[in-house]
């Protein structure tokens, strides 16, 4: 009884992985076009309060660029493509206040335009694309840190997906 139960455990894992694991690293490497795949990143332009953001935008599109290693980060110099552009918005806004009006929750909202553009041709894979990212926490059990770590998480996510798989 239990070689069978773990035979059924192993089979359904190994179904698993190969839907999961393989499927989608095969999907995404098939997709890149040779006249991209080298990428230099500019440092983005801050148009906020926030100090430093526009460089932490960067460094964060840099190494999310980096970890997905679709693409390959370069010096301006050797690449096929670049990504500029701006921080446009950084927000931190109430969300939610206890009965007796004291706010315990808060989101952070950030927006940055972007332009990814190939050398060599001139053409634009996108424009002045709008990407926006929010994160929230409640005080005493997170921070405003952490809100904008995620916010800037789920705007990196959408700016991959948009390189990686937009053409």
């Amino acid at each position: 009884m239990k070689i069978r139960i773990t035979t059924v455990f192993l089979s359904a894992a190994m179904v698993l992985w190969l839907f999961t694991g393989c499927g989608v690293y095969s999907a995404a490497s098939g997709r890149v076009d040779e006249n991209i795949k080298q990428v230099f990143v500019e440092y983005l332009e801050n148009m906020t309060a926030e100090p430093n953001l526009g460089v932490d935008m960067s460094d964060y599109i840099v190494r999310a660029i980096q970890i997905d290693n679709t693409l390959k980060i370069v010096d301006e110099g050797d690449a096929d493509s670049i990504i500029s552009g701006k921080v446009m918005r950084y927000h931190l806004q109430e969300v939610f206040a206890k009965e007796n009006l004291t706010v315990n929750e808060f989101q952070v909202q950030i927006a940055v335009l972007l332009n990814f553009t190939v050398r060599s041709t001139g053409e634009t894979i996108f424009k002045n694309k709008r990407f926006t990212g929010t994160g929230n926490y409640v005080t005493g059990e997170s921070d405003e840190e952490n809100a904008r770590n995620e916010a800037v998480g789920e705007i990196v996510r959408d700016i991959l997906a948009q390189v990686v798989e937009g053409w």
